[in-house]
């Protein structure tokens, strides 16, 4: 038996698949299979998997018609035999030592059930956006959770199979915050927790959830706090500016002046400046495009990295 279940939803992602995988593959710490389920993708990624498992035999490969996110992840886990399930999507990209890192605190805590980390925001081109130092303590990252956000990046978990068949798995009713209320409900049998590590790269494109269904996904987070809140006796208060996302600005020009303020705050000033003509072309009469633009353009790139200071606060809403 592996230690390590490596969990891999794809549907339709022959573009960042290979990488993704072979990101896997090459992880420094090497128990562990990836069990990949192909959820009936129209394009070449079957294809791409059956030669990625007649390479390597810690590959086992799963392919059937379409049946959405969540029962592919509820497959995949069911086909999983390893003590600790580690989750990835088919467009990140895991750090060679993630799984090395993950496996040796959670060997010298036994408390902890679920593990994340810090991450790297990079987008459809693979360009670096922005940072993510998510808390590190358990009840930081339980009060995080009641406030609207998912500090643990769902990709780059590290889940103890035995807490996971104890609250049930994933609940289906949930989607797409289906993530938030399973650590809520892991918090409540273990501890939550995250290395300050960076481990995984995490890609941004317009198929993302989080793009796609930003307004269906803060509902749905609404509906998992109110039901957590209640279980732990807590109050919560759902207004903006407590982590909660406002669903009021949305649209190609509001992504791409957040993409390009959060590359231009990291030091990444060609990527600033490639978001700034994108904004100034989708909107040319919009003076927040060409202020991004005249700024990544005429000014070097602060020193610091994700400074609060120079943060384009009005289109932050949420990775």
């Amino acid at each position: 038996m592996p230690n390590i279940s490596v969990i891999l939803p794809v549907y339709n992602a022959e573009r960042y698949l290979s990488l993704a995988v072979t990101s896997i593959l090459a992880q420094t710490y090497r128990d562990f299979e990836c069990v990949i389920v192909n959820d009936g993708s129209t394009d070449g990624s079957e294809a791409i998997l059956r030669k990625l498992a007649a390479d390597d035999s810690r590959i086992k490969l799963i392919s059937r018609p379409n049946k959405g996110f969540l029962p592919t992840l509820a497959e995949a886990i069911a086909a999983s035999s390893a003590p600790l399930i580690a989750r990835m999507d088919a467009d990140d990209i895991s750090r060679p030592d993630r799984f090395a890192k993950q496996v040796a605190y959670l060997e010298q805590h036994p408390e902890v059930v679920v593990l994340g980390g810090a991450y790297e925001l990079i987008d459809s081109e693979g360009r670096r956006l922005r940072t993510m130092h998510q808390p590190l303590d358990h009840e930081t990252l339980v009060r995080t959770c009641l406030q609207g956000t998912t500090p643990l990046c769902h990709p780059l978990t590290m889940i103890r199979r035995d807490a996971l068949d104890r609250v049930g798995g994933y609940d289906a009713s949930t989607f797409p915050a289906e993530d938030l209320d399973l650590w809520l409900r892991l918090s409540e049998v273990g501890r939550l927790a995250c290395l300050p590590d960076v481990l995984l790269d995490y890609r941004l494109h317009s198929g993302s959830i989080s793009e796609t269904k930003q307004a269906r996904q803060i509902e749905a987070m609404h509906a998992v706090v109110a039901r957590a809140s209640a279980r732990l006796n807590k109050t919560v208060d759902f207004k903006a500016g407590d982590g909660w996302r406002s669903t009021g600005a949305s649209g190609k020009l509001t992504q791409l002046l957040k993409y390009g303020w959060w590359a231009w705050n990291s030091g990444e000033t060609q990527t600033a400046r490639a978001y700034g003509w994108q904004a100034v072309r989708a909107k040319p009469i919009d003076i927040r495009a060409w202020k991004l633009l005249l700024t990544a353009w005429r000014k070097s790139a602060p020193r610091h990295v994700n400074a609060p200071t120079v943060e384009y606060k009005e289109h932050e809403h949420g990775s």
